[in-house]
């Protein structure tokens, strides 16, 4: 049987009065016995985008851990006082260089992203996005590298994160009925 850890584990000291009677309340929060102030380890906020052009879909591949090497959709983690379409935006102009024409909300996947040792707990939306016909890709950022790869030849198992495996899979299964309709 696998050992779950919590979530908060690495968290030893209270983050309002440093006490370092931080225990577990329950599954996903600590309290603090000194102060009385309760943490929840609430997921953060990530996108990804199916940009796709031609019977391609844009992937990136990515340059950094976690999963350095392995195929990715363009996106990452939304940051404070930013809409998710807006983060979406951003990290595709980030990873990309590509200006986002338009976006559709199409689903959202639960994730565990493994950053400097320790597990953050993700939810990732995915968007179907439209950029400018003409603009071509320039890898960015944490991207190795961007490329258009044929619908038919696009792999899920090759994408190195579990939800953009898992969502590459449920989006190219999509098309594939959506074709047959």
């Amino acid at each position: 049987m696998i050992q779950m850890r919590h979530p908060l584990e690495k968290f030893c000291c209270c983050p309002v009065c440093g006490s370092r009677q931080f225990v577990v309340n329950n599954v996903k929060s600590k309290r603090c016995e000194a102060c009385g102030f309760v943490y929840y380890a609430n997921p953060s906020s990530a996108t990804a985008a199916f940009i796709v052009r031609g019977g391609r879909l844009l992937v990136a591949r990515r340059g950094k851990e976690p999963a350095k090497g392995t195929l990715d959709l363009p996106g990452g983690f939304v940051d404070m006082d930013e809409t998710a379409e807006e983060g979406m935006a951003r990290e595709v102009m980030e990873e990309t260089g590509l200006c986002v024409v338009r976006s559709a909300y199409l689903f959202s996947l639960p994730n565990i992203y493994v950053y400097s040792g320790m597990e953050i707990h993700t939810l990732d939306m995915f968007y179907r996005v439209e950029v400018a016909a003409e603009a071509e890709p320039q890898a960015g950022d944490d991207a190795g590298e961007v490329m258009w790869v044929p619908l038919d030849e696009v792999c899920p198992d090759l994408f190195g994160l579990a939800s953009v495996r898992k969502a590459v899979g449920r989006f190219l299964e999509e098309l594939r009925d959506g074709e047959r309709k």
